[in-house]
């Protein structure tokens, strides 16, 4: 059976939340909100290895208070972080063993994955499909100019907010990171770069739970769907 890493990029600074505290590192119910990402693939049957992607001087403290006090025993490595998320994920991708063949990235501020939407990622990327998770729009979308006039109204039925996990071969990923590096292009999600190199990305229902967790109002928010579960 081929290997499955998910790759946890976790090194931001979070200046939206306006704390002292990074905030994958705040606190979410009883743990810290980076705890509840990493047990959510801890618990699923086909993740074989975590990799975190931490600022260096969180290292220490996550492999203390998140790794050990909670028992990931799927985290074998730590990896330090670049400038961006993009670089992050490279450094972590360079750090795959041979043996895996799946690779998945997932934001350390999306503590509500679910088992199923981590398995329903993997099972398609393992026949080398590449798969995003993501939910329909309910918003009407404007195209706005500089002036803040709208210059287009999109078609809403054919708009989803990308989220992740999002899972590849490994082969492809890779190559999508050479080649964005190569022609010095930034994006703002793995899928991106991959389509950017030509690949084919599928999207599959995520949740309209599973937010990404940036603003204070965020962090409101997951306190109540934390309760709700």
């Amino acid at each position: 059976m081929s290997k499955v890493t998910v790759l946890i990029p976790a090194a931001g600074m979070g200046r939206r939340m306006g704390k002292a505290v990074a905030k994958q590192f705040l606190p979410l119910g009883d743990k810290p909100m980076l705890a509840h990402t990493l047990l959510a693939f801890q618990r699923t049957s086909e993740i074989d290895e975590i990799i975190p992607i931490l600022s260096r001087e969180d290292m220490e403290g996550c492999l203390r208070d998140i790794i050990e006090q909670y028992h990931i025993t799927k985290v074998r490595t730590l990896v330090v972080g670049g400038k961006e998320r993009q670089d992050s994920v490279m450094n972590g991708l360079q750090k795959l063993e041979k043996d895996a063949s799946v690779v998945l990235v997932h934001d350390g501020v999306r503590p509500f994955v679910t088992p199923d939407m981590i398995r329903e990622s993997i099972e398609p990327a393992r026949k080398g499909e590449c798969i995003a998770v993501g939910v329909p729009l309910k918003d009407t979308v404007k195209e706005v100019d500089d002036k803040q006039l709208v210059r287009h109204t999109l078609e809403r039925s054919r708009l989803w907010a990308i989220q992740t996990p999002q899972a590849f071969p490994v082969k492809i990923l890779k190559r999508a990171y050479e080649e964005s590096y190569k022609h010095h292009v930034y994006g703002t999600d793995d899928a991106t770069l991959v389509e950017r190199a030509g690949g084919t990305v599928r999207v599959i229902m995520g949740s309209y739970e599973n937010i990404k967790i940036t603003t204070p109002e965020d962090l409101i928010l997951a306190e109540e769907i934390l309760k709700r579960r």
